[in-house]
């Protein structure tokens, strides 16, 4: 909970676990390029009958000319603007891939975007160690939410602007976090870094995140993540079929507080080349 909206395609290579996801540059349309076959068939109802005679030699063909008349020299190309357009549009750029090194999530790692919260002994007194929470804009949900099919790959990031959420698998299965810093920004007019502020739909305004400050945590064992509020998250993510999570947000966070964005990078993870702390 980086999917630059739509339906993507994906591509799964298994060597090394690694997978590609991609977004078109306009996001309305996702997919590959149609393939086309050429061929010659005969009209229904007629028989094609091979000549036996040899057919005369071609004739020569005139130059090509210019809308000017002036003939056109063999191998330039046409600039005229009345070029045939039943070809298509001008075919979209590839989209590009990002492979990303996930880090073993901890309490100093994580820290620009959350915490890292494991288990305490029995008796502790509240501190700095446990979960700094703001639950105060609605009502507090606690809940467990079954994830299903979440690979290791994603295209777009979100973030909730008004609640700490809180991340934990149940029964402590490795899973994985993509995110970034929060961008939120107090008005439309702040003083932004040359970047486009956008409004969200739940009315606060942000910078969308640079795909090149995203990375990727690997959360292990029995311990959870608690997002500071603002930060851009994807996932969770994991190798299993699907995994069970305990979630602390707001009853509204999913309604009326998430704010996406998709790339047109997609971003890949690959666990062979996996950097643990």
């Amino acid at each position: 909970a980086a999917r630059w909206p739509g339906t993507s395609t994906l591509r799964r290579t298994t060597p090394h676990h690694t997978v590609h996801a991609s977004v078109s540059a306009t996001g309305k349309r996702l997919g590959m390029d149609a393939l086309g076959l050429l061929g010659r068939v005969c009209r229904l109802g007629h028989f094609c009958r091979r000549s036996t005679a040899t057919p005369p030699p071609p004739s020569p063909r005139p130059p090509p000319r210019s809308n000017s008349g002036r003939a056109v020299r063999a191998g330039a190309r046409a600039t005229s603007s009345s070029a045939p357009q039943a070809m298509g549009a001008k075919r979209e750029e590839e989209p590009r891939v990002v492979t990303l090194r996930p880090v073993e999530a901890t309490p100093e790692s994580f820290a620009p975007f959350g915490q890292v919260i494991a288990a305490s002994p029995d008796g502790d007194q509240f501190g700095p160690h446990d979960a700094q929470l703001d639950l105060s804009r609605g009502i507090p949900r606690f809940y467990i939410m079954r994830l299903e099919s979440r690979p290791l790959k994603f295209s777009s990031i979100t973030h909730h602007a008004s609640v700490t959420q809180c991340l934990g698998s149940i029964g402590g299965q490795d899973w994985y976090l993509g995110v970034a810093k929060p961008s939120i920004l107090d008005g439309a007019t702040e003083q932004s870094g040359g970047g486009t502020a956008v409004q969200s739909r739940a009315g606060h305004f942000y910078l969308p995140p640079d795909p090149s400050e995203v990375c990727v945590f690997r959360v292990s064992g029995p311990k959870f993540l608690k997002l500071h509020a603002g930060t851009w998250h994807a996932g969770p993510l994991f190798k299993a079929d699907a995994v069970d999570f305990y979630n602390l947000e707001l009853s509204n966070t999913n309604v009326s507080d998430i704010s996406l964005h998709w790339y047109y990078i997609s971003s890949l993870l690959d666990l062979v080349r996996l950097e643990n702390n």
